[in-house]
């Protein structure tokens, strides 16, 4: 691994590498945190995740074959278990004790795979954000994920700052203007933030057509929750004018971004429904979904990000507008966490 004082990334934190129904039997490769990372399922169901590089000649791992839960290298046949020790030396019995692969600690929870990217002692099942949420009744969300090159940081921009909608969305979410109409607040929880809009006496949006008339008059709210380094929930709700929220519809979803490398991320997303899953229902919600994202919101923070050059975003000294707080904020979150990392415990 990057030693921690030139490591540009947050190590003692929770990752999200896969949606659980990614993995399976095969051996599947993800780049994560600019490292090639080997996923795969072992027989009682768990996920075993690897540096997917043998420490002999550096071949990758998901090149090999399985034997049973070990993997074996596809050049020169060395055999590792799924905590990354070499369990087999087809050349001798002898098994060099540099024979080893870096191995993450992973937690797979609400259809999510986390692995833990600092030292093992200290991963805390406790910090993995709940996302148990978007299942509703029963049902899996409707899950994507899309390639995002730019630095994961700027797609925390993006999500914390909503205001955005009214002119990044006008193919999808775009809703006539009620941002605008609405009060925007960002509330710290520790290290964790809200960045939520409260927007009363405007038309349903668009979540709720089919279940509210187009002209009724609603609450309307969207409430975002962030975990570092980039976890993010967002309740999308309406009811009607006056009523409690919890009488509304309300859509969860997952906007969890992962790492590639320093300028690209894994931006992993889902979507609860209004009502029950269908096939024609669940296409055309994945289609919206694929155009709000993949369409409107990725062109976007790519250019931003490619238009600095590689320059600090500091160093640029961004305007500040106050609807955009929460993403400098996470900013700052992410700043003292890993200067925390850096700092020697005492002896």
């Amino acid at each position: 691994m990057t030693n921690k004082g030139e490591d540009s990334f947050l190590r003692d934190a929770w990752y999200m590498a896969a949606w659980s129904d990614e993995i399976g039997e095969a051996l599947f490769r993800r780049q994560l945190l600019g490292e090639p990372v080997l996923l795969y399922r072992k027989q009682d169901g768990s996920v075993a995740a690897l540096i997917d590089r043998c420490p002999h000649r550096f071949a990758p791992l998901s090149l090999g074959s399985r034997e049973d839960d070990n993997v074996r290298c596809p050049y020169h046949g060395l055999t590792f278990n799924p905590e990354g020790r070499c369990v087999h030396n087809p050349f001798s019995e002898n098994i060099p004790g540099a024979a080893r692969v870096p191995a993450f600690p992973v937690v797979e929870r609400d259809g999510i795979v986390w692995f833990w990217s600092g030292e093992p002692a200290r991963a805390d099942e406790a910090l993995i954000p709940d996302f148990s949420m978007i299942h509703v009744n029963g049902h899996p969300p409707i899950t994507g994920v899309m390639p995002m090159a730019a630095n994961y940081e700027y797609g925390t921009d993006n999500l914390l700052d909503l205001s955005h909608i009214e002119f990044v969305h006008r193919g999808s979410f775009a809703g006539h203007g009620v941002i605008f109409a609405g009060k925007h607040s960002v509330i710290a929880d520790g290290n964790r933030l809200h960045s939520n809009w409260w927007m009363p006496n405007v038309l349903a949006p668009s979540h709720t057509f089919g279940i509210y008339e187009r002209d009724m008059v609603t609450d309307h709210w969207l409430d975002m929750r962030w975990d570092a380094p980039a976890s993010m929930y967002l309740e999308i709700g309406a009811c009607p004018a006056g009523v409690p929220r919890e009488t509304g519809v309300i859509v969860h979803q997952a906007h969890i971004l992962t790492p590639e490398a320093e300028g690209s991320t894994h931006y992993f997303w889902a979507t609860s429904r209004s009502g029950p899953p269908s096939e024609q229902g669940d296409t055309i919600i994945y289609g919206m979904m694929s155009q709000a994202f993949g369409e409107e919101d990725k062109p976007i923070i790519e250019a931003a990000y490619a238009n600095l050059y590689g320059r600090d975003f500091w160093d640029m000294k961004p305007l500040s507008l106050g609807v955009d707080s929460g993403g400098a904020r996470a900013r700052r979150i992410i700043e003292k966490l890993k200067r925390s990392e850096s700092t020697p415990s005492p002896a």
